[in-house]
């Protein structure tokens, strides 16, 4: 009987959610778009709620096991930590953190690896949650920065870390060289990304240009890069050391799709707590976290990590 009664709420949220899937999309329009999306997210602070202090996926390990959802989320930062090397730096390193969020990524490279950290993001709530969320005892501090133009001078920072923030970069190459400008020579380069598959060597079938047309709409994504195309970006920005070294963690990060959907079954006390209106923006989204699942269960995506090393100043010549 409680097994029914949850998959006939789950079927029941899904319908209220393509109701309103199909009202309304945040189609990508400008930078702006992008920063009023996220801003109305962590004013409401309904995104905060179901997914934590960590606005990104998680990482379950491979092969997946099962994990709690916020525990998964800080696992993926540890695991992204010590896959690009940067277990190994010295403390007091500086850190860019291009698309910060509300800082979790930030305060864990600050607290736990003794990094000084600067977290970049284009939403001013973002940044505004951040501070509130960080003890003035951490070496981390945020501030309102487009990653298509940051405001650092050229070699800034000894690493720069990046994770899902690439769909929403209109142009990968501008993104590209930026993550790789601000970087000191030697310095290292870590990002994690949703990616599309390279469709250089397999085009969009039939039920998939729909579906990624609805990604990109519905989150105010303007496009996908793949993991191969992103590489060879950062490749000819003419200012990486070596090779891009890349890695797909789709099936380490696949869980939390449907994970994310759980949380609202299990703990629907966020509902209550926000309102009708809370519930409403909840559920709208269920069918592009489906849709999300879909495609990177099916190869439509994938889920790409990028390391790259700043070359010195003659490898640029």
């Amino acid at each position: 009987m409680t097994q029914l009664f949850v998959l006939g709420f789950i079927i029941l949220l899904l319908f209220v959610g393509l109701v309103i899937y199909f009202a309304a999309a945040r189609t990508y329009k400008s930078s702006d778009s992008v920063a009023n999306a996220y801003d109305q997210w962590t004013e409401d602070g309904i995104l905060e709620f179901y997914w934590g202090e960590h606005i990104h996926l998680g990482h379950y390990g491979l092969p997946p096991r099962r994990k709690k959802f916020l525990k998964a989320k800080e696992d993926f930062v540890y695991e992204m930590v010590c896959w690009g090397g940067l277990d190994r730096l010295s403390k007091g390193s500086t850190v860019l953190d291009v698309g910060c969020g509300i800082g979790g990524s930030s305060r864990i490279l600050a607290e736990k690896y003794g990094f000084s950290v600067v977290g970049v993001t284009i939403s001013p709530q973002q940044v505004q949650r951040a501070q509130e969320l960080t003890s003035i005892d951490l070496d981390a501090k945020f501030m309102v920065n487009d990653a298509m133009a940051l405001s650092f001078p050229d070699e800034s920072f000894d690493v720069v870390w990046s994770v899902e923030a690439g769909p929403h970069m209109p142009d990968k190459s501008v993104f590209a060289r930026e993550l790789l400008r601000v970087l000191k020579p030697g310095g290292v380069l870590v990002v994690a990304d949703w990616n599309q598959r390279d469709v250089r060597r397999k085009s969009l079938n039939l039920w998939e240009r729909p579906v990624m047309r609805q990604l990109l709409d519905q989150w105010s994504h303007p496009a996908f890069a793949s993991i191969e195309g992103f590489s060879e970006l950062l490749i000819e920005t003419g200012l990486v050391d070596g090779e891009v070294i890349t890695a797909d963690w789709t099936k380490q990060t696949l869980p939390s799709w449907l994970d994310t959907i759980w949380q609202g079954v299990i703990r629907p006390q966020g509902w209550m707590q926000f309102g009708i209106s809370g519930f409403i923006k909840s559920v709208r989204e269920i069918p592009t976290i489906l849709l999300m699942r879909l495609a990177f269960g099916e190869g439509l995506c994938r889920f790409g990590m990028f390391r790259a090393v700043r070359a010195d100043a003659l490898s640029e010549l």
